[in-house]
């Protein structure tokens, strides 16, 4: 039996819908393909985008970067904290390669890990990695140009450099300094809309708006409890966040997987993201976005989303203050655009599946 292993960061839920629809697919074609994941998220959230058999170990392999919240980034620390992950590399890498070899993989698939792409070479374990972005890419424009900051991104594009392959998702940063990269369309889990059902169990009437609130898989609220009633709007929002009112619902109690959800709303507050932009341009809903300052990914989203989609930026100060009423105009004018077609799963899964054929333990 062939197994593959499956290392996620652990920044966000965007890579986790990256990664997930790819090894559906490929466990579609190889059956009897053993899956071990490795992830700081939660089982019972793997398994609402993993639909096959998988073996979970909690592990936060890497950190991203370090956040305030979902949109700001602590650039203090993340650097503090790069030097202290990179402090006696070499040992940390023979000590993951380790802990890899007692797993026997046949195949890495990294999104986007780089750690474990160093452990994998050290190995000998056969590696992809696959992402719209890397580490490296985001590490060099927040760090100083100095010794130490050159020093550890050195290490870390050697690490990406060390996999056989760089899958770069669509919409994805350029990432000129991979070595081995290559360019394949978009990936989403796309949802079937059941709009009827998504109203009748959050309480609304037909004709009512839904709009799906979701700011990723970072902490983040909003201020909701004070935001002005919109007649004829029902917000779906975490549970987590508490929100006591009778025009919102948690998405937890609605018994509809989240790519379902989606599709059969009307709009979706979020941030730019890869998997939020990817899965609501895949079945047309308008995403309304408030910006990320200066993250470096974010152009190429945005760009992306005024190509194929409906984008209406919402400031952070309307969003305190629940001004939503001129964006949800936009957005609902709009309405939903064409489902887009084509997939980068299938590329990606060709990809495992041709590697996977020539691997032997």
């Amino acid at each position: 039996m062939k197994h593959l292993l499956v290392d996620i960061t652990a920044h966000g839920y965007g890579h986790i819908a990256q990664t997930a629809p790819v090894v559906n697919e490929l466990v579609h074609r190889l059956p009897d393909l053993r899956v071990t994941v490795r992830s700081a998220a939660t089982t019972a959230y793997l398994q609402q985008r993993f639909t096959i058999p998988f073996q979970h170990i909690p592990l936060a392999i890497d950190f991203g970067m370090t956040m305030f919240d979902a949109v700001a980034v602590d650039v203090p620390r993340s650097l503090a904290n790069y030097r202290e992950y990179h402090a006696d590399w070499g040992g940390k890498v023979a000590q993951a390669a380790h802990e890899m070899r007692e797993l026997q993989p046949d195949i890495l698939f990294a999104n986007v890990p780089y750690k474990s792409l160093a452990a994998a070479k050290v190995a000998g374990i056969p590696a992809v990695s696959m992402c719209c972005l890397n580490w490296a890419d985001i590490y060099r424009h927040y760090a100083p140009d100095d010794t130490e900051s050159r020093a550890i991104h050195g290490q870390m594009l050697a690490a990406y450099d060390s996999a056989e392959i760089f899958l770069k998702v669509s919409p994805t940063m350029p990432m000129e300094s991979l070595s081995r990269g290559r360019t394949i369309a978009p990936i989403a889990q796309v949802g079937v809309e059941q709009r009827s059902s998504a109203l009748s169990r959050c309480g609304g009437q037909v004709g009512d708006k839904l709009v799906l609130v979701a700011m990723g898989g970072i902490n983040y609220s909003l201020p909701m409890e004070k935001w002005p009633r919109i007649a004829g709007v029902r917000w779906l929002v975490p549970q987590a966040w508490n929100i006591q009112r009778d025009d919102t619902s948690a998405l937890e109690a609605m018994g509809m997987s989240f790519s379902d959800l989606l599709a059969s709303c009307d709009a979706v507050l979020t941030k730019p993201g890869y998997g939020m932009f990817a899965e609501a341009v895949y079945v047309g809903v308008p995403i309304i976005y408030v910006s990320r300052g200066a993250w470096p990914e974010q152009p190429y989203l945005v760009e992306w989303l005024q190509q194929n989609g409906v984008g209406i930026e919402v400031g952070q100060e309307a969003l305190e203050q629940g001004a939503m009423q001129s964006v949800l105009d936009v957005a609902f004018s709009a309405g939903r655009k064409p489902a887009m077609v084509g997939s980068g799963v299938h590329e990606a899964a060709d990809t495992l599946q041709s590697m996977m054929m020539r691997t032997t333990k």
